[in-house]
């Protein structure tokens, strides 16, 4: 047998994020014998799944993080990795801001590339600005485009792109057998978390902006004020941290908040909540809601969130235009003890199991790459 195709990943770091959890689910079930994966990040930091990668025979390289004023460090920077590895069929791009740069760069070397939107919608500061002003040129560069779902593909690619041959929705698809509902996994993780017989609400996310943790936690405060008994858990980490927890201070919600931090449980954690309170800005898919919803936990939800992450009827949509009375409203009727069970076929039908999304990206990368040699 040859050599296994070797695929280069473009991401921001290897902590546990939408896209990286994606990535590393593909990764583990994918046949390394024929393709394999290897990471550009743009970070110095050692990231939560470094370890791992190196185990399953990956490679993780690094460059400078792209601020958009060292645009040319950036580029000489890409030119000088590609020029000393040779080894790559392709680059799959999951960071949209320098997208256009460094996929460029790849075609030069004679690479087929793939541009792959995890998001739909920008923060409107000038961080969002710049993300649009350097993304946009991407839809005029690379080879093969991805979208976690329509919305993401039509706000980064836009129409004639996701109408055209070349787009295709890569579903974020989740160990089936991993996600599911358990009265003992509920039991036992409630005892560990000291929860007793608490109202518990949820969140799973990176601690970003677009994740709306502050309205998040102003709707918890009308929810704690009605019934005292409550308590948040927010599993997850990120740049907004230290913000976070001083919204919760100021909100004297301390004794009621408990920040779980980025884990590798994120199912058993799930199964212990009793609602999921999900007000993102904007979202790709929101994957996190995918994973709530298979093991049968009622869900409140943002209506900037894609329709496409409804695959059951425990999902109730609202505006974040609606006052936070009206979500607190909406998540205190959810208190009303319902039976959970395990979702396994709708994530079936609706195109969430790993094991068919990984045949059909080996079938795309293996095609495309020998269309290439």
């Amino acid at each position: 047998m040859g050599k296994a195709m070797r695929i280069l990943h473009v991401l921001g770091g290897l902590d546990r994020g939408g896209a990286e959890v994606m990535v590393m689910n593909l990764y583990r079930h994918i046949d390394r014998t024929r393709i394999q994966f290897d990471f550009v990040i743009h970070t110095p930091n050692r990231g939560y799944y470094e370890e791992e990668i190196e185990a399953l025979g990956g490679i993780v390289y690094r460059v400078p993080r792209f601020t958009g004023f060292n645009i040319l460090t950036y580029i000489k920077a890409w030119k000088t990795f590609f020029q000393g590895n040779r080894a790559f069929s392709a680059v799959h791009g999951h960071i949209g801001s320098s997208a256009a740069i460094y996929l460029a760069i790849a075609k030069g070397f004679r690479l087929f590339t793939i541009a792959h939107s995890h998001g739909a919608g920008n923060t409107p500061d000038f961080k969002g600005l710049m993300y649009s002003f350097f993304s946009f040129p991407t839809r005029f560069i690379a080879d093969y485009f991805f979208a976690c779902s329509r919305a993401a593909g039509l706000s980064r690619f836009g129409k004639n792109i996701v109408d055209s041959h070349r787009f295709t929705i890569v579903k974020n698809a989740i160990v089936i057998e991993e996600f599911g509902f358990s009265q003992e996994i509920r039991t036992a993780f409630r005892a560990q978390l000291h929860l007793g017989d608490k109202f518990v609400l949820g969140h799973v996310g990176r601690f970003d902006p677009l994740k709306n943790h502050t309205f998040l936690l102003e709707v918890f405060k009308l929810v704690h004020e009605s019934c005292p008994d409550s308590i948040l858990l927010l599993v997850g980490d990120g740049e907004e941290r230290s913000h976070i927890e001083r919204a919760i201070d100021i909100l004297g919600l301390t004794d009621s908040v408990i920040l779980l931090g980025s884990r590798s449980d994120v199912s058993s954690i799930l199964q212990a909540m009793d609602v999921f309170v999900f007000p993102s800005i904007a979202e790709g898919l929101g994957i996190s809601l995918i994973e709530a919803q298979a093991t049968g936990l009622p869900c409140v939800v943002s209506r900037n969130v894609p329709s496409e992450a409804k695959i059951t009827n425990l999902v109730d949509f609202l505006s974040l235009r609606d006052n936070k009375t009206k979500w607190a409203t909406a998540v205190l009727e959810k208190r009303i003890t319902v039976h959970r069970e395990s979702h396994h076929n709708e994530l079936i039908e609706y195109g969430y199991d790993i094991h068919k999304m990984v045949s059909q990206l080996e079938k795309f990368y293996m095609h495309k790459g020998k269309s290439y040699e």
